[in-house]
């Protein structure tokens, strides 16, 4: 709420050629209470004095030698381009009224000065900028809390994702570094094609949770050293489609992606792959970012059916094929992007190996 005592400390520029106006206007606002006032004869200053002292209201004479009141007018919008000019203009010329409001003046007086209608408008124009300022100030207010409530629905987000992984890591003791990885490839992956930072930090969250479905998986299939029989292999692949259901009930980002990921990863190019058969660019491309980055990660590490490959073997197995990979599981683009890259996926690796 604006009181008397607030609109009285607000912040006036007199800007007049003529000494005689100046001293005037200081004389009527001074007796009334005003207790923040200064003057310019020079209107070349004006921007600069506002720049500095962020005036409540500014009384502009229009008719001045050099810069008349309209160009300075225009020089406060370059400076302030939100909008608002906080600008009595004064004048003795009745057609500049309704130009000088059109120019972006929130009013006018007129020559020669009527005191009391002087007062009357200084202080209903200082209401109206203070109220206007106490709004710009509220929605600030607000716009800060709607950040800090993201940020913590952010942090919630994030915790929940950290603890799923988590959980999903006690389950096998060479997923820690593994889902740690796959963050890092993602992430840098994406933003190789160029995608935009929404979708790189919501990939690099997203992407450690493809294989939560793990967690309803049983030890004797998960943990198995050797070969699956057929319906183990079934088993075994229904982490796709339990991940995406554990995942796709939440509404944060990082969950629906991560659901989306968690169904379609082990998904083909060329349509062989599971749960669904899906090919092309029916797979999402998270998830083709994601298949590429997880087979990197598979190769590189020792599993109960094969061992660790190098960088090289890696690469070579990706791009030309072997018993179980082929080039034509990958989405081509992604794979061209790859093979020119794939020094920073051998660098990742090494810096986050347990």
């Amino acid at each position: 709420m604006i009181s008397t005592s607030d609109i009285l400390r607000g912040k006036v520029l007199i800007v007049d050629d003529q000494e005689a106006n100046v001293l005037l206007l200081e004389r009527v606002l001074g007796g009334a209470g005003y207790d923040s006032i200064m003057s310019t004869r020079d209107p070349t200053e004006v921007c600069e004095l506002h720049l500095k002292n962020h005036y409540d209201l500014i009384l502009l004479d229009l008719q001045m030698p050099g810069l008349d009141g309209f160009q300075v007018m225009e020089r406060l919008k370059e400076i302030k381009p939100e909008g608002y000019l906080p600008v009595l203009v004064i004048t003795a010329q009745p057609g500049h009224k309704l130009r000088a409001l059109q120019a972006g003046a929130r009013d006018f007086i007129g020559k020669p000065f009527e005191l009391p209608e002087v007062l009357a408008r200084v202080h209903n124009m200082l209401e109206v900028r203070l109220l206007h300022k106490e709004l710009h100030e509220y929605n600030d207010m607000l716009e800060q809390r709607v950040r800090e409530r993201t940020a913590n629905l952010q942090e919630s987000y994030l915790e929940t994702i950290f603890t799923m992984t988590r959980a999903a890591e006690y389950r096998d003791v060479d997923t820690g570094a593994h889902v740690q990885r796959i963050g890092y490839y993602s992430r840098m992956f994406a933003r190789m094609l160029d995608l935009d930072e929404e979708f790189v930090d919501k990939i690099f969250f997203a992407s450690p949770m493809h294989d939560i479905g793990k967690i309803g998986i049983p030890d004797k299939i998960l943990l198995k050293p050797g070969g699956f029989t057929p319906d183990e292999w079934d088993v075994m692949k229904g982490h796709t489609s339990m991940g995406a259901k554990i995942l796709g009930t939440g509404e944060s980002p990082y969950l629906k992606m991560g659901a989306e990921i968690a169904l379609n990863h082990h998904e083909r190019w060329d349509g062989g792959g599971y749960p669904n058969g899906k090919r092309g660019e029916a797979i999402p491309l998270p998830a083709r970012i994601m298949n590429i980055c997880d087979i990197y990660d598979a190769l590189r590490s020792k599993r109960p059916y094969k061992p660790a490959f190098d960088h090289a073997k890696t690469v070579d197995i990706i791009l030309r094929g072997d018993d179980r990979t082929q080039p034509g599981h990958f989405d081509p683009g992604l794979l061209a992007t790859f093979k020119q890259n794939h020094a920073s996926f051998c660098d990742i690796f090494e810096t986050y190996s347990a």
